[in-house]
């Protein structure tokens, strides 16, 4: 007999799934804590644009929706970085022109919905999950008149955000570890607008990045011309949120640092002090599901920082995983979780420590001329070498490579690029036959270096 599935969440994650699983005959209902935002207001000021890359898009031709969200989709070829003297620099994603895509978190979410009821999804808005009873499997919500309602589950599925209430509950369950930690870090959203003639007044196809050290602010594209800005800024210290109080403290501080940015954002004051100062939560749990009854998913199961772009990515990915684990296994749910938990608890760790990483790298690295010498290098190491190298960012971002695999490539590819770069201007020696023979060593050394990496296989 077919399972009832019930998905607590119908965001990006939980729509997709309920695609995936009522493709396959299940019956889905979907239960989300919020209005319909096909019809009521989305919240302002709290949205950092995605950014799509190969993993979501595979998902998302899952659910056959890939076509018409890339008609949504700007390209971004690679980061056009804004240093503190009005210079730009422009730094390519990958040495094959690839692209990651700004797509509207409300647009794409809205189009999932919507395709979920066309299939038969049943979703219930203003249902606030406030406890499971994970052994039980019941569901208790508070609605939005303040009534209380029960329901006993099925097949649970918790894709309720950071914050889900699947995930609190199993945290009352014997032996489970969880832990969240926050950033000292809170992000503010702005925007810039169109020019006087709708003209794009920045670079359309690249992702904008003002790194200032120990803070940042980017800018994503939106097909109207906008651009989605977020400012990341400590929240306690010299400078800091608590430090911009006033319309001047905020004028001041972007015409020292953000002089250019400013000179394009005409409601920079009213963004500033109307939207919120959000904060950014990374979690952890070691129990991702229970018996044949339920599941963690998505940011229920690995809440990320969105500084990689692959929060939405690896939450699609986990939906990938499941549909094929769908595909091995029939209905044998005690298999298909299981495996599930096993494939991807450690690839949900290791897009966290990814993220983390990558945060240091943008609101740092990426204006030392250092860096953007060693980002050459890979992109050159990949075109000498494209079945033998590629780049951590291509890994990520381009290819299926398990994100664990990529994670733990880093020290060794660290070590061939510091090799490499110990012997002077690489564009010049790679001139020398000499060079080229020892370079074609290190890169065999690389080679097997990576596969005696334990990948978990």
């Amino acid at each position: 007999m077919v399972r009832k599935v019930t998905i607590l969440g119908a965001g990006l994650v939980g729509s997709l799934l309920s695609i995936i699983l009522r493709k396959r005959g299940y019956d889905v209902s979907l239960y989300e804590r919020r209005k319909d935002m096909r019809s009521a207001a989305i919240a302002a000021g709290k949205s950092i644009n995605l950014a799509t890359s190969a993993r979501g898009w595979k998902a998302l031709e899952t659910a056959g929706l890939k076509n018409e969200i890339e008609e949504l989709a700007i390209p971004m070829y690679g980061r056009c970085l804004h240093l503190l003297d009005g210079s730009t620099v422009f730094q390519p994603y990958s040495k094959n022109n690839e692209a990651i895509y700004s797509v509207s978190r409300g647009d794409l979410n809205k189009k999932l919905m919507t395709l979920a009821e066309n299939l038969g999804v049943n979703i219930y808005f203003e249902h606030k999950c406030e406890h499971v009873d994970v052994t039980e499997n019941k569901l208790y919500f508070q609605l939005a008149d303040k009534s209380s309602k029960t329901i006993e589950a099925d097949l649970l599925f918790g894709a309720d955000g950071a914050f889900s209430a699947l995930r609190e509950s199993y945290t009352h369950l014997n032996r489970v570890n969880c832990d969240q930690n926050y950033l000292e870090y809170g992000y503010k959203e702005l925007a810039i607008l169109p020019g006087k003639n709708g003209e794009w007044l920045l670079e359309k196809n690249a992702l904008h990045i003002w790194p200032r050290g120990n803070y940042m602010l980017i800018a994503l594209p939106n097909t109207d011309a906008t651009f989605t800005c977020t400012l990341f800024l400590p929240f306690e210290g010299e400078i800091s949120f608590e430090k911009l109080k006033t319309e001047d403290d905020v004028t001041n501080f972007f015409n020292e640092k953000f002089a250019d940015a400013k000179a394009i954002m005409p409601e920079l004051l009213k963004d500033f002090f109307t939207n919120p100062t959000a904060s950014l939560i990374t979690t952890h749990i070691s129990q991702w599901h229970f018996d044949d009854k339920s599941a963690l998913i998505g940011d229920a199961a690995h809440a990320i920082v969105p500084f990689y772009g692959q929060g939405m990515n690896a939450g699609f990915e986990d939906c990938s995983v499941l549909n094929t684990l769908l595909d091995d296994y029939s209905d044998n749910w005690n298999t298909i979780l299981a495996q599930y938990e096993q494939k991807r608890k450690p690839n949900g760790n290791a897009v966290a420590a990814l993220a983390l990483l990558n945060f240091v790298e943008m609101r740092d690295k990426v204006s030392d001329p250092m860096f953007l010498e060693r980002k050459k290098i890979e992109k050159e190491l990949g075109k000498r070498y494209p079945s033998q190298f590629v780049s951590i960012y291509e890994m990520v971002s381009f290819s299926h490579i398990p994100y664990d695999t990529a994670l733990q490539c880093i020290k060794t590819q660290d070590a061939l690029l510091e090799q490499i770069m110990n012997e002077g201007d690489f564009f010049t020696n790679i001139n020398n036959k000499k060079f080229e023979t020892v370079l074609d060593k290190w890169i065999v050394d690389y080679q097997n270096a990576v596969q005696q990496l334990d990948f978990g296989k």
